[in-house]
């Protein structure tokens, strides 16, 4: 490893002063894009490990679908007055008006 680099946590650096020039970087072939691979694939563990996030939230059993439904304003109202979550608490009516337990 090069003296212009720096560990840090295990990965190497730049260094600040560092500039990409574009004209050095080959040009993208459709063989380059086969042979690509996922970071998971290829990295170390000791990299992967530093970043453990997920990619994204676990997939629920039953997911939520998004729908576009017309009510009064006065009921929009009403839940909107009881602060965040006035989309949770209308389902959650809806629910019980419909017999679902949980």
């Amino acid at each position: 490893m090069s003296d212009d680099y720096s560990k840090a946590g295990g990965v190497a650096e730049a260094p600040l002063d560092f500039v990409l020039d574009e004209d050095d970087a080959p040009e993208l072939t459709n063989d380059m894009i086969a042979r690509a691979r996922l970071g998971h694939e290829v990295l170390p563990e000791y990299i992967l490990a530093q970043s453990p996030r997920s990619p994204g939230r676990p997939r629920k059993p039953s997911p939520k679908v998004q729908t576009t439904l017309r009510l009064d304003a006065e009921v929009i109202d009403f839940y909107k007055a009881g602060g965040p979550g006035w989309q949770s608490r209308i389902n959650a009516a809806l629910r019980k008006h419909a017999g679902f337990t949980d």
